[in-house]
């Protein structure tokens, strides 16, 4: 037996730091360290359980071609001989890489990946499941500002968690709100259902999917009207002032009550405690953006913080995504050795209608890596049917037997991320790592780096003297600016390094927005072009044939559809009681839920966690965990919000019936 440092890199804001047992080369157990203090010795379940995913019966161990064991010379052969003939007749944007956050490390979502695909001149993939919007919204407002550090929510007399469900997403703040809570704090959470935080806090605002914009614009309207604004602050260091003042006027605390579905008198106890309270912070998750409004909601958001003038103080602002905004100078672009090209864009969230429509060239190969669109695409029967053709090259480099590697015509294993080097940051902890692998790959697997270094050298497209193994391209990442020497120096003493900004920057203290006038835009001028009006709120989709919206949050024993082979206990639609007796529906009943894009069947279950108007489906799900082999992506139509291209997963609205 042998206990072995690493970190985890997978699709989480915490970037936990772990003690691996292995024995022989094989993991036998994972638990946390206290590298990083947001891991402090535990980590979540799902990476607990690792080894099942690692030496499970669905582990994928050789190369196959359409069904049958193949060599790595004759699957890399047949890949560079597709590809190259595709090219020579479409261009290289005929060919589309597809991927997403199955890791997020900077060697195995980067690197010879993307070094790849900008030489074949293939098709750029817009990544808009998540965070696009957000992203949008974080930099025209602030632009690369950290926000409330997530061990710094214990100082918050007033914690707001706005869309996000910690227990399932980011287990680590939780025992840092309780440390809070245990200290006076108040609790405040806004989500359309009652998660165990919601269950617990001292005020939930069940606000209906979608209307998080006109929620967080009476909530501004109410702070100015009531004297609770600091026009000090916003003075000094906000621009469109009077502009956000006068879009969020349209929208009093009662008009916002009826159109999010709750009780008033929940959002004006929410501005009374919010005005009240200091140091406040808002934890501000991914549920805002996944609707039409969702850039604009996060920037409404995000400008509360500004007009209640909570900034300056630890533990009082927001936070976002602080991996992104923490400054750590070196760049994964440096492993990447070939500067982006000027080629189409795809937006992942449109894979079906892209495969479909796209001509001048048409897209003939898709190469699927760190992805499952199968499982997780929208509007998935139609992307079934692309994915299917006899004239769509699929190509899936997997870990194990998803459903997009069932139907793929080359298979190839892959690496699982304790069984290569990574270098990783957090987007929500604010610490890098740089692990080496500490597990021997079962049957052939191969990382990314080695796949698509093979596909560079088979196809043409290696340079001399460009860095190629993982040593090499995390050297090449830490050289990349003087600052990388820091870096390296704090990796090699402590296992773990802090960016630039320090370990706890303060915004509005220690660190500003990234403007070159250093404030807060609260209108920003692009972001409003892009929205066609920056807070101008969109209304409901709901249509009296399919009145009923369809969420769909992460599980709590999988990131997105990763573990989803794990997964034995079928899918539930969860619904209110009133929908449910509206419909003669009961607990373990068959339902069909469908509209104009298709139908899902699966059994019910009755729940007073959600709302009248609301049922619950959750992401990540697979094929085999629903009756009819479709998820809920079946019902979720290709569509985006205002900003960033993100995918509008809750505009879904369905009806539902007893079977």
């Amino acid at each position: 037996m042998e206990r072995r440092q690493s970190s985890c890199p997978l699709d989480c804001p915490d970037a936990c730091s772990l003690t691996v047992t292995v024995d022989g080369g094989r993991v036998v157990e994972v638990d946390g360290d206290r590298r990083g203090p947001i891991t402090d010795g535990f980590i979540c379940g799902k990476v607990r359980k690792i080894a099942d995913h690692l030496y499970g019966p669905d582990r994928i161990l050789h190369p196959m071609i359409r069904g049958e064991r193949a060599t790595w010379d004759e699957a890399l052969d047949l890949i560079a001989q597709r590809l190259t003939a595709i090219r020579e007749r479409h261009g290289g944007a005929a060919i589309l890489p597809y991927h997403y956050g199955g890791s997020n490390g900077w060697l195995t979502e980067g690197a010879l990946a993307t070094r790849f695909f900008r030489r074949l001149r293939a098709s750029n993939l817009d990544r808009t499941y998540c965070a696009s919007a957000t992203s949008a919204a974080q930099g025209g407002v602030v632009g690369a500002m950290p926000g409330v550090v997530l061990e710094d929510y214990a100082h918050a007399k007033l914690i707001v968690v706005w869309g996000t469900n910690p227990h399932a997403t980011g287990i680590h703040l939780v025992p840092v709100i309780e440390r809070a809570r245990d200290a006076g704090a108040k609790l405040v959470v806004v989500d359309p259902r009652a998660t165990p935080l919601a269950r617990r806090a001292d005020l939930h605002i069940p606000v209906r999917p979608g209307t998080d914009l006109p929620v967080a614009l009476a909530i501004i309207h109410a702070l100015f009207e009531r004297g609770h604004a600091d026009l000090a602050f916003l003075d000094r260091h906000a621009a469109e002032v009077d502009l956000l003042r006068e879009r969020a006027a349209h929208w009093s605390l009662d008009a916002a009550a009826r159109e999010a579905n709750i009780d008033p008198a929940l959002l004006d106890r929410f501005v009374e405690l919010y005005a009240a309270s200091s140091p406040a912070a808002i934890r501000i998750g991914y549920g805002p953006e996944r609707n039409r409004n969702g850039g604009s909601a996060i920037a409404a958001i995000m400008a509360i913080t500004a007009v209640g003038g909570k900034f300056g103080v630890r533990g009082g602002g927001f936070t976002m995504s602080n991996g992104d905004s923490a400054r750590w100078r070196v760049t994964p672009e440096a492993a990447i050795c070939e500067e982006p090209t000027i080629v189409r864009h795809v937006n992942m969230g449109n894979l079906a209608s892209a495969l479909a429509t796209l001509r001048d060239p048409p897209i003939e190969a898709v190469f699927v890596y760190n992805c499952n669109p199968a499982a997780t695409a929208p509007d998935q029967a139609a992307v079934l049917a692309q994915l299917r053709r006899d004239d769509v090259f699929v190509v899936c480099h997997d870990q194990v037997w998803t459903d997009t590697a069932k139907l793929a015509d080359v298979v190839l294993p892959s690496t699982a991320f304790l069984e290569h080097r990574e270098v990783a940051r957090g987007y929500g902890a604010m610490r890098l790592y740089d692990s080496k692998p500490v597990a021997t790959p079962p049957g052939e697997a191969r990382s990314n780096n080695q796949v698509f270094g093979a596909l560079l050298q088979r196809m043409g497209l290696a340079k001399p003297g460009e860095p190629t193994t993982d040593d090499e391209l995390a050297a090449a990442i830490f050289a990349s600016h003087p600052a990388g020497s820091e870096l390296r120096a704090q990796l090699d003493e402590r296992g773990i390094a802090v960016p630039s900004v320090g370990e706890h920057p303060i915004a509005f203290a220690d660190v500003f927005p990234s403007h070159p006038d250093r404030k807060i835009h609260l209108v920003p001028g692009p972001l409003d072009r892009e929205a066609n009006g920056l807070y101008i709120y969109k209304p409901d989709p709901r249509t009296e044939e399919f009145p009923l919206a369809l969420i769909s949050p992460a599980l709590a024993t999988q990131i997105s559809s990763t573990f989803g082979q794990l997964r034995t206990a079928p899918g539930q639609l969860e619904m209110s009681a009133a929908d449910a007796a509206a419909r003669g529906i009961a607990t373990g009943d068959a339902v069909r839920i469908w509209n104009a894009r298709g139908e899902i069947r699966c059994t019910a279950k009755i729940t007073s966690d959600l709302q009248q108007g609301v049922c619950l489906l959750p992401k990540g799900l697979w094929h085999k965990h629903m009756q009819n082999g479709r998820t809920s992506n079946a019902v979720i139509p290709e569509g985006s919000a205002d900003l960033g291209g993100q995918v509008a997963w809750n505009d879904a609205r369905v009806q539902v019936e007893r079977r």
